[in-house]
């Protein structure tokens, strides 16, 4: 028998959700088989099968969240046709390797996870985690709901406008994780009452944006700088940038020309294109511009690779490809995982500024506010123009005060005057 574990499909995860399963009991499966579906806390990912044989045993539910990493999830029978270990020959062989020991109990838990919901035909209702947990609350049934989601797959979006019947509040809470529970005691210990509110509880994605984002604020000696930038020249060079490309159908967003402004600059001052790490600083080689991209439930930063040898036709059209995969959550782990720099752009929803937490390892992000009119004065004349305002959050351990500043006059020259990124 070979045991078929949850994959680690990237360094920092930690457990997953078993979204789907491509194969039964009594399948037989080659290697390079598409075997099921995995959501990480950023993505949906398939799984393939590296070993040859029959499916005996499904071991983890379709559904099942909070799957550790190297839980068997499922058994083959391998061509010798080897029957499984005796249960004292498991033990002996559990003494022997006692590493492998701790993750032999696991599977019991998901598999008394509660199954993906059912239709009356007794076909199964696909559906996200999250997307059931809200519809639980809502008492929303899920066999009327159509999925938009990868492969009909009902998501966030698909329940959240739909009316039914209002789920009690203490069933909520008494289906929520035992840290979820506690979270109640600790708010009724700050004076909200129970049954004041409704308790969404936390999935993988949230959990990993909680730790990560505590873990920078809280260890990342960090401080902001601000700058006002003209936009006038760049909002008629894009005008003029969509026009020439007009018959492509490709369109250039004031983003791509930020991003393509932020990768020239960091090539101009390449301290700012730099890692802290204890064994010394990285200076990157290219610039990896990761780009914040609002998906449901969350957060994900996938990257531009190398952004300052690409047009800002390449950057439209990749930039646009890869938010497309990543609100249907379908990027791979090496298209949001790394970069050198990151870019974060809350202008299309009227903010006027503000600062971001540091994506580490990266050394600075960049907040980009909305361009707005605004009385401007020159050559001492009271005049308007449409400006933007960005600030740089960077990592004092690697990008000194100076080393920002000279980022963002080489940001601001070549955002007020887009010509010079060609220079």
């Amino acid at each position: 028998m070979t045991d078929i574990l949850m994959p680690a499909l990237s360094p920092t995860m930690e457990e997953g959700v078993l979204a789907k399963w491509h194969v039964k009991v009594g399948d037989t499966v080659k290697a390079g088989d598409v075997i099921a579906e995995i959501e990480t806390d950023k993505a949906t990912m398939e799984v393939e099968a590296v070993d040859e044989g029959e499916v005996t045993d499904i071991l983890v539910a379709e559904g099942t969240e909070g799957v550790k990493v190297n839980t068997p999830i499922a058994r083959l029978k391998d061509e010798g046709g080897a029957a499984a270990p005796a249960p004292k020959a498991a033990a002996a062989s559990e003494k022997a390797e006692p590493v492998k020991a701790e993750a032999a109990p696991a599977p019991a838990a998901p598999q008394k996870a509660a199954p993906a919901p059912a239709k009356a035909d007794g076909e199964r209702v696909f559906a996200s985690p999250l997307a059931r947990r809200i519809a639980a609350q809502n008492g929303v049934d899920l066999k009327s709901v159509k999925g938009t989601g990868p492969h009909g797959r009902i998501v966030k979006r698909d329940v959240e406008g739909v009316k039914g019947g209002a789920a009690a509040p203490a069933a909520a809470s008494a289906s929520a994780p035992a840290g979820e529970v506690r979270k109640v005691q600790s708010l009724a210990q700050m004076g909200i009452p129970d049954g004041s509110y409704d308790l969404i509880p936390l999935d993988g994605m949230r959990k990993a944006i909680a730790r990560r984002l505590t873990d920078s604020f809280r260890d990342v000696p960090h401080f902001p700088l601000t700058i006002d930038c003209e936009i006038d020249g760049l909002l008629a060079s894009r005008a003029r940038v969509n026009a020439m490309l007009e018959k492509s159908g490709v369109k250039v967003s004031v983003n791509d020309f930020v991003i393509k402004a932020s990768a020239m600059a960091l090539k101009a001052v390449p301290e700012a294109n730099a890692s802290y790490s204890p064994e010394g600083i990285a200076m990157h080689h290219h610039a990896d511009v990761a780009m914040a991209v609002a998906i449901d439930g969350g957060l994900i930063t996938p990257i531009i690779r190398a952004a300052e040898t690409k047009s800002l036709s390449q950057i439209a059209t990749e930039s646009k490809d890869l938010a497309r995969r990543a609100r249907d959550r379908k990027l791979k782990p090496e298209e949001f995982q790394g970069g050198t720099f990151s870019v974060s752009n809350l202008g299309m929803f009227g903010i006027k500024a503000f600062a971001s937490i540091i994506n580490e390892p990266q050394g600075a992000i960049m907040s980009v506010g909305a361009g707005e009119q605004r009385p401007v004065v020159k050559d001492g004349q009271l005049a308007v123009a449409a400006v933007m305002t960005v600030t740089l959050t960077c990592d004092h351990r690697v990008v000194d005060g100076a080393v920002g500043a000279r980022f963002l006059q080489a940001f601001k020259a070549m955002i007020e005057d887009p010509v010079t990124m060609l220079a």
